[in-house]
Formats: C-alpha cells, structure tokens, sequence
C-alpha cells in the first residue's frame, strides 16, 4: 500500500473504526458530517485524519449525569401534565393531602437512588430495592392494588427514559457512552420493579 493510500480509507474500514453501520457513515457523508470522496469505480473513502478525529476519547469513566430527582420530575410532569385533585380516580382520589405527599416523596427518593445508582456505574441498588419495596408495601397499605401499583411504575418508567436520553445529548456522551447507560437503567429499573412487586405483596 503505497503512503497516499494510507492517508485514505474505505467505507467498511470508516465504519469500523467508528463503530458506526456503513449506512449511518453514508448519511453522514451525504450531510456534509465528515469530508469523503468517490472513486471513479464508484467507491467511498474516507480522510484518515477525518475519521480519527470523530472517534471517541476513551475516558475513565462516564460523565455525571448532572441531574437531579426535581429535574425528573418536571420532565415527567411535561410528559404526563397532574389532573386537578377531582379528576383523580381509583385509589389515588381517597388519599388525603398528606398522604399524597407522603407519596411524592417517596417516589423522589426512589428516583434519587436511581439517579445516584447510574452516576456510580454499576453502583450498589440495594437501598434502591429496599425504598422500592418499602413504597410497593405503602401503595398495598394505602390501598392500591398490585395492579395499579405496577401501573403507576410503568407510567414513570417511559418519561424517566426518555428523560436520561436528553440528559445524555447535553452531557455529550458518545453513542457507547448513551447506550451503555440506557442499559444500565433498563436493568435497573427492572430489578426496582421485581422490588416493589415483592414490598406489595408483603405490605
């Protein structure tokens, strides 16, 4: 391979080194995302000093979420507006205000915890699993069922995703950095569920 021949790379050495699909490489090509050129044969290469500059550094860890339960919330609230105190059905509409609150409160610890748990890495969920117990044995005492205890997990569940894929676009996390995160709080959150099931059916 002669020294210009280095400079430059194929589509399927670009992706590679990327780790990105030859179609999402195209794209970006096509977008003017990173310079590229066609061969008379009909071939994509790649600058090699272009690629390199989009490959992620490696960091010793990912970065701090920089969030807090209240940011959550809010997000969830934008995603699922509260209904006025009349319209609430079910169990919701016997609780007093103070049970209600007592109610929030615990789901902002959970969220804490959850929080906390992701900015670790891999951190300890054993104080997670044990309040997600604590508030399924609370729903059970306060009078919700199984069924509407898991719903009202399943409701958070979705915004608070969707919330963590926003956080990792301003944080500037790479694409392993965003996934492995994602991951990590779908797994999560489903040992929190398995938690809560378990606290309501001892509450």
């Amino acid at each position: 391979m002669g020294r210009n021949e280095r400079l430059w790379l194929s589509l399927g050495q670009a992706s590679r080194t990327l780790g990105v699909t030859p179609n999402t490489l195209r794209r970006w090509a096509d977008r003017g995302q990173i310079p590229s050129f066609t061969t008379p044969g009909g071939h994509r290469r790649f600058p090699l000093l272009a690629v390199q500059a989009l490959v992620p550094a490696a960091r010793a860890r990912r970065p701090s979420l920089a969030t807090t339960p209240a940011n959550i919330a809010r997000a969830y609230r934008k995603a699922r507006p509260l209904v006025e105190t009349h319209q609430r059905a079910g169990w919701l509409a016997l609780l007093s205000e103070n049970e209600r609150t007592s109610f929030r409160e615990r789901g902002t610890q959970l969220v804490g915890d959850l929080l906390t748990h992701l900015d670790a890495e891999n951190g300890d969920l054993s104080l997670a699993e044990r309040h997600a117990s604590e508030y399924g044995a609370e729903a059970a005492r306060l009078g919700a069922s199984l069924t509407d205890t898991v719903e009202g997990f399943l409701r958070f569940r979705k915004p608070f995703v969707d919330e963590l894929a926003v956080i990792a676009r301003r944080r500037h996390l790479d694409t392993r950095e965003a996934t492995a995160l994602l991951v990590d709080a779908e797994a999560a959150l489903d040992r929190l569920l398995v938690a809560l099931m378990t606290g309501h059916s001892q509450g």
